[in-house]
Parts: structure tokens; sequence; C-alpha cells
């Protein structure tokens, strides 16, 4: 028997666009969906093919900076998304708030007003986000988050471990686990073997205050001192893209580091491929895709223990965990893995890994599971 859902996501930006077209995927594999989102979720729709199980409406509007646009976008957008959640009040027999869900207040007190179960399934931590970014608004979304944790019958999360480190604990109670992760090991392969490679490191994403990439880039004169053939690859954008430029040319290591701007999800496999190491030196996570899509490329991940990393990586098994992403430590262990004997042995290990772990299949029983137990 198919379900009924109702999905709510905030008017996504490019980043999010593969998280949520990989759960789309997922919970269409059984269920009937009313999709409420907008702005770059567009590309995952094709209006004029839509397929039968899929309604969609799109919410869109421009992401503005200034603190009283903010504002008024954001009750226009609430007041916009609680429309169309009464309008498919009668079709979706339970409500899933994703990415962008716990700032969803209006919308979720009247899918319980509708009582419908609702769900509150959070991939990354907006409090923490909004406070690593200095955010002028990251008060009113720690109080919003708190209002949705407390109002959600169930919290999604990736991992136990980020019960603690998101201060959760109050509502353990009503925490279950499950993610949306899942790969294509047709792209993302190994076409290059690890010992193949240029001798390249690098960190791929968001250049942004919580993903820690300008320790990385502060660490670098140690880790390219006494290494003439070593080059590094800094893919992403983000705020601190001139930042980090800057920090190069203060550095004088600007020759030696490409910086190709963002990188699309179809050159992903490509970049991983030339890499010997990945660094991810983030201050918080949930489930890094990028992790996993490196493992499944038999590139060694070196990353800090945050959020459900240490679910993936055993240091000096499936990869390697540092103690804390200070430019010292990032140095010193990039060092530790490029001169580890095993690393043809951990990156095959780890790439086995999400292979036996990270299937569709495997995921989407997970969600019907979870999905047909809540009533």
């Amino acid at each position: 028997m198919r379900l009924s859902v109702g999905l709510v996501t905030s008017p996504i930006k490019e980043a999010s666009v593969t998280p949520v077209s990989n759960y789309l995927a997922i919970l269409s594999q059984f269920s009937d969906l009313y999709i409420i989102t907008g702005n770059s979720a567009r590309e995952l729709f094709n209006e004029s093919k839509e397929k039968p199980n899929i309604h969609v409406c799109f919410v869109n509007y421009p992401i503005k900076s200034n603190v009283l646009t903010k504002i008024v976008l954001y009750m226009y957008g609430q007041l916009k998304y609680s429309y169309h959640v009464f309008r498919y009040s009668k079709s979706a027999e339970k409500w899933i708030f994703f990415t962008g869900g716990e700032r969803m207040v209006l919308p979720m007190i009247l899918a319980h007003l509708l009582k419908k179960p609702v769900l509150l399934y959070i991939p990354g931590s907006a409090v923490r986000d909004a406070n690593f970014s200095k955010d002028s608004l990251s008060k009113p979304t720690e109080i919003l988050s708190t209002i949705t944790q407390n109002l959600a019958d169930r919290i999604i999360l990736y991992s136990l471990a980020l019960i603690p480190e998101w201060n959760l604990e109050r509502h353990h109670h009503k925490i279950l686990i499950a993610h949306e992760h899942f790969l294509d090991f047709n792209t993302f392969t190994v076409t290059t073997p690890l010992a193949d490679r240029p001798p390249l490191i690098g960190y791929i994403g968001r250049l942004s205050g919580e993903k820690g990439a300008q320790h990385f880039a502060q660490a670098l004169p140690a880790v390219l001192n006494g290494r003439e053939d070593l080059r590094v690859l800094i893919g992403g954008d983000g705020e601190l893209k001139e930042s980090i430029a800057a920090s190069l040319q203060e550095q004088g290591v600007t020759a030696r580091v490409e910086l190709p701007g963002w990188i699309s999800h179809d050159d992903l496999p490509r970049y991983l491929n030339q890499l010997r190491l990945l660094v991810l030196p983030s201050y918080t996570e949930g489930l890094p895709n990028i992790m996993l899509e490196a493992m499944a490329c038999g590139t060694p991940v070196l990353a800090t223990p945050v959020g459900a990393i240490p679910d993936v990586i055993i240091d000096g098994k499936t990869g390697f965990i540092m103690e804390n992403n200070s430019p010292e430590c990032i140095a010193a262990n990039v060092i530790r893995a490029l001169n580890s004997p095993n690393l043809d042995r951990i990156a095959e290990d780890g790439r086995r890994f999400v292979e036996e772990n990270f299937t569709f299949e495997r995921t989407v029983e997970n969600w019907k599971e979870i999905l047909q137990s809540i009533e």
C-alpha cells in the first residue's frame, strides 16, 4: 500500500539540490508526494512532465542580506507555505519538514491543527550554521528551532552522536535515525587508482566559517614545506572565497593552489579521482555527502569527528580523524595521512564500507519502515 506524504523544504540553495533530489527519489518509491519548496528546487522538476505521484508547489523569494527584508520575506514565505499545506491537507497523511524545516513554525503549527503527524528531519544544525556565519538573525533562528523541535512528533537525525552535539537530549524519546544518502556507484567509482594519482590534496565544499576551509588554507605552508611536488585544490564558493584567496597570497602559496570555484556534481568524480587526500575540517556537520562520494572514488578522507562522521570514518581503517581543525592540527594530520604506509588499504576499506552501507535499496527500506510505523 502506497503512502501519501507531504514534504516541506525552505526555498533551497544550489548546495541542497542533491540531498533533496536523493530524498525525493527515496520517498517516491513508496509514496505519493505533495511537495512545497522553492528557488533552486525547480532544477529537480520538469513541470511539463511531472510524474503522476509527485505534486509540487513552488514558493520562491530572493535571498537578501538586509535584516528587515529577511524578516518580511520570511513572514511572506510562512504564509504561502501554510496556504499550500492547507491545500494539500486532504491528500497528505503526514508531513515531513526537511531542509530549512527548523524555521517553518507556521506551516508546522497548521499541520498539527489539521491533526497530521509531523516529522522534523534535520540534516544540519540551522542554529550552528547561523552562529558560524555570524547571521544577524541567529537568535531568532535558535528560537524557531526550539519551537519546531517541540512541535514535531518525531525528529529524524543522521546519528545518535548528534543528540548531545546539537543539544537535543530533551527530545531523546522521539528521535529516530535515518539518512537520504545513497550513491550511484557507476558514477562515483575508482577511475584512477590511488597510486597513479598526482601528489594533490584538497578541500571541496562551501567556503564558509562552519566548514573550516579557512583553517585548511592557513595550514598549507606547514603542509607544503619540504614537499616541492605537492599541490592543493580548494574547490567551492562562499562568503570566505576572497579572504581565503588573500590568505594564500599572503602566505606565498598561491602558485601551488588551484581555486576552480564551484564544482558541479557531474564534475565531482573527475576531481575526486585526482586527489590523494580529501580534507574536511568542519566545525559542524550532519553526514557530508562529499565524504561518501570521495570514499566511493577510492579517495582517503581526513575529517574532524563531528556529526555522523565517526560512524563512517574509523581512524586508520576507513579514513583519518583529526582532533580539531586548528591549522596546526590539520597540518600534522595531513602529513600523517600522506605518510601512512597503509594508505592504499585504507582507501580500499573506505570504498568498500560505503558500497555496503549506502545503497539505494537499503536507504529506501529504512525510510519505508519509519514512515509506515508513524500514525
